[in-house]
């Protein structure tokens, strides 16, 4: 007897977790609050790191690991002012991502489950965030003027 397929397979595999990614980074791309989190100009290298992620989770290929190491998701998250604001928006723009994703319902509440329980756990802040706002700090330190 064979193991039956990973939900990376069941979802269909790499074009899929492509998708979701580059759905999620265009309303990231559009939001004044997540947008200065990422300190790279080009969104790319947080999507390829997410799609790696997501992709290894699911039982997809090990990229993600062989590049990276552990995930170690709250610690390389500790830098970044992740308020219930910044979740909430990370969360709908995601969600957004999932709902073009085209899964099945049971793929969708999996896979949305996981999202939401991910979101909630790296809050490291219950602090008002001024993010874009004139004299806030930028990931780096350096403040916006």
């Amino acid at each position: 007897m064979s193991d039956p397929a990973s939900f990376y397979e069941q979802v269909g595999g790499h074009a899929t977790f492509q998708r979701l990614v580059d759905a999620f980074y265009r309303g990231v791309a559009l939001d004044p609050v997540l947008r200065p989190m990422y300190p790279e100009e080009d969104l790319g290298p947080a999507a390829d790191r997410l799609r790696m992620f997501l992709e290894q989770y699911w039982g997809g290929p090990t990229a993600y690991g062989e590049q990276r190491g552990h995930p170690r998701l709250r610690m390389r998250h500790i830098p970044f002012h992740v308020d219930p604001d910044a979740r909430d928006r990370w969360l709908r723009c995601m969600r957004a991502a999932v709902d073009d994703a085209g899964l099945s319902p049971i793929h969708e509440a999996t896979l949305w489950d996981y999202l939401e329980r991910a979101a909630h756990a790296m809050v490291n802040t219950f602090e008002p965030n001024r993010a874009g706002a004139p004299g806030a700090p930028t990931p780096d330190g350096r403040p916006i003027l």
